[in-house]
C-alpha cells in the first residue's frame, strides 16, 4: 500500500459515484413504490405485503454476515471488493426486473409466493453487489478529507437517481402504460432502469482501484472479527442509527405516496401544477412541451394530477437535497465534525417530518415548503454516514490491530436492508389497521386516510428521534477522529516498510 499517495482524482470519485447512483435506481424504487406496487399492482393486502418484506430479511440476517466474510477474503490482482461489483452486476438487475413483473399468476396466494421470492432475490443480490461496493469506498484512501469527498461525490449521484426514481417513475409508468395495462409500464420502467443500472456497475469497476489493505501478516479469523465490530461501540451505535434512519425512509417515503393520492385534493394539486406550468387541457408544441410530454410530465385532468404532482415534490426534494450535499455536508462536517452535523441535521429532519400532520388537503404550497426544509435539514446527514462508517472501520484497526472492512459494512448494509424491510412492513400493518382497502384508484374511509396522515408525519418523525439519540453513544468526534487517523498513518507506514 502507498501511504504516501491517498488522493483520489476527480474521475475516480465520479466512477466510484456512479455505483451508487445505480443501486438506488433499485433502493429509491423499494423504498418508496414497493410496498404501493403490491398493494395497488400485485393486489396485495397491506399487511400481507408487510410479511412479504420481513420475510426477506430472515434471509439477510445470514447473507448480510456471509457476504462481508467472503469480500473480506476475496484477493484477486484487482483488489477484495471490486470484483464483486463486477460479479453481481448483471444478476442484480435482473432480479430487479423480475421483482415488479408478474409472469401472469392470477392466485393471490402466489402472487404473495412470487413477491416473497422475487423480493428476496433481489434483496440477496443487493447485498452481493452493495457490501462490497460500500466497503470499496473505506479502502479507496485513508486521508479524511477526501474520504468525506468520495462520499459526498457518491451522494450527489445517489441524489441524481432519487431525482430519476422519485420523480420520474409515476409519470413513465403512465406513459408506457397507454394502450396497455400498469403492469407493462411497470416492466417497461423498471427495465430501462436495470440497463443504465447495469452499465454504471461496470463503469465502477474499471474506474476505481483499492488503496488500503489489512495490517501486514493479519490472518483470517472469522470469530474474532464478528468479536471485534460487535463489541464496537461506535458500529452498535451507526447499527442502530442506520436501522431507524431507514425505517423512517422506508415508512415515509411509502406514505407519501399513498398521501397524494388519498388525501390531497386532485382539484387543488392540479392548480398548483397549472401554475408551474405542467397542466394542459389539449396538446401544446415547442421544444419544452414535448421534453415534458416525453416524460410524461403533463397532467391533462385533476384525476391525473397525483402521478405528476408526486413526482413533483419528490423532484423538488432531491434538487435540494442534491445542492444540500454540495454545499452543506463536507463544509458543515469539516467545521464541526460529522458526529455534530449529523445530530443536529437528524433532529431538525423529524420535526419537519412531523409537522405533514398539519397541513389541510389543499395547502399545496404548505407541503412543498414542508418538504424543501425537510430535504434540505436531512441533505449534509447522507454522505456522512457512509463516511462515518469507514471511520468505525478505522477505529476497529485502532482498537484491535485487525481490519474487517467488509464485515463492519456488511452489518450497516443488514441494518439498511431491515430498515427498509420493516419501514414497510409497519406500514402495511399500519394501512391494514386502519382499514385501507387494497386496489388501484378504491376510495377510502376517513379512518383509512387519517392512518396514511399519521404514517406520513408523526409515526415516522418518532422514528427518525431514535436515531438521533443513538447518536449520542457514538464516541468518535471529530478530535478523536483526527488522533486515530494521524496514529493510524504512522502505523501503517511503519508495517510498509517491514
Amino acid at each position: 500500500m502507498n501511504i504516501s499517495n491517498q488522493k483520489v482524482s476527480m474521475a475516480e470519485k465520479v466512477g466510484y459515484g456512479l455505483g451508487d447512483c445505480s443501486a438506488n435506481l433499485v433502493f429509491q424504487m423499494m423504498m418508496i413504490y414497493q410496498t404501493k406496487f403490491y398493494t395497488d399492482v400485485f393486489g396485495l393486502e397491506g399487511a400481507i405485503a408487510g410479511t412479504v418484506m420481513l420475510v426477506a430479511r430472515i434471509a439477510d440476517a445470514f447473507v448480510d454476515p456471509t457476504v462481508g466474510i467472503l469480500s473480506d477474503r476475496t484477493n484477486t490482482r484487482w483488489g477484495k471488493y471490486r470484483p464483486w461489483v463486477l460479479w453481481t452486476a448483471l444478476p442484480f438487475m435482473v432480479f430487479y426486473v423480475l421483482a415488479f413483473y408478474n409472469p401472469g399468476i392470477e392466485d393471490k396466494g402466489l402472487v404473495a409466493l412470487y413477491a416473497t421470492i422475487s423480493y428476496t432475490l433481489l434483496m440477496t443480490m443487493y447485498s452481493f453487489n452493495n457490501t462490497p461496493y460500500s466497503s470499496l469506498g473505506g479502502v479507496m484512501s485513508a486521508d479524511i478529507k477526501e474520504r468525506t469527498s468520495i462520499t459526498s461525490v457518491r451522494f450527489v449521484f445517489s441524489t441524481i437517481a432519487q431525482f430519476v426514481v422519485q420523480g420520474l417513475t409515476l409519470p413513465l409508468v403512465g406513459k408506457f402504460s397507454e394502450g396497455a395495462d400498469k403492469a407493462h409500464g411497470w416492466l417497461c420502467t423498471i427495465s430501462l432502469f436495470a440497463a443504465v443500472g447495469l452499465v454504471f456497475l461496470l463503469v465502477v469497476f474499471f474506474s476505481t482501484k483499492e488503496r488500503i489493505t489489512p495490517p501486514a501478516g493479519q490472518k483470517n479469523d472469522t470469530r474474532q472479527d464478528i468479536k471485534d465490530v460487535f463489541s464496537s461501540v461506535p458500529w452498535r451505535a451507526m447499527f442502530v442509527l442506520t436501522l431507524f434512519v431507514f425505517i423512517t425512509l422506508a415508512m415515509w417515503g411509502s406514505a407519501m405516496n399513498y398521501y397524494f393520492e388519498n388525501y390531497v385534493d386532485p382539484v387543488a394539486l392540479y392548480a398548483f401544477l397549472d401554475k408551474i406550468g405542467l397542466a394542459a387541457s389539449e396538446a401544446g408544441d415547442g421544444v419544452w412541451y414535448s421534453i415534458l410530454d416525453a416524460f410524461g410530465l403533463i397532467v391533462t385532468s385533476p384525476d391525473k394530477a397525483y402521478e405528476v404532482g408526486f413526482g413533483v415534490f419528490n423532484m423538488l426534494g432531491a434538487l435540494v437535497q442534491f445542492f444540500g450535499v454540495i454545499l452543506l455536508s463536507e463544509y458543515l462536517a469539516g467545521k464541526y465534525g460529522k458526529k455534530r452535523t449529523f445530530i443536529v441535521c437528524l433532529a431538525l429532519t423529524a420535526v419537519f417530518t412531523a409537522m405533514f400532520y398539519f397541513p389541510a388537503n389543499d395547502s399545496i404550497e404548505f407541503m412543498f415548503v414542508l418538504n424543501f426544509f425537510k430535504s434540505l435539514a436531512y441533505a449534509p446527514t447522507v454522505p456522512l454516514l457512509w463516511a462515518m462508517i469507514a471511520d468505525v472501520a478505522d477505529h476497529s484497526e485502532y482498537v484491535h490491530y485487525r481490519r474487517a472492512t467488509g464485515f463492519v459494512f456488511a452489518g450497516v448494509v443488514f441494518a439498511l436492508k431491515a430498515g427498509l424491510g420493516v419501514g414497510g412492513a409497519i406500514l402495511g400493518f399500519l394501512l391494514s389497521g386502519f382499514g385501507y382497502v387494497s386496489g388501484s384508484g378504491v376510495a377510502q374511509t376517513d379512518t383509512a386516510v387519517q392512518g396514511i396522515v399519521l404514517s406520513s408525519s408523526i409515526i415516522p418523525a418518532a422514528c427518525f428521534f431514535v436515531g438521533v439519540i443513538a447518536l449520542f453513544f457514538y464516541p468518535i468526534s471529530k478530535e478523536y477522529n483526527e488522533k486515530m487517523q494521524a496514529e493510524l498513518k504512522v502505523r501503517r507506514s511503519k508495517e510498509n516498510s517491514l
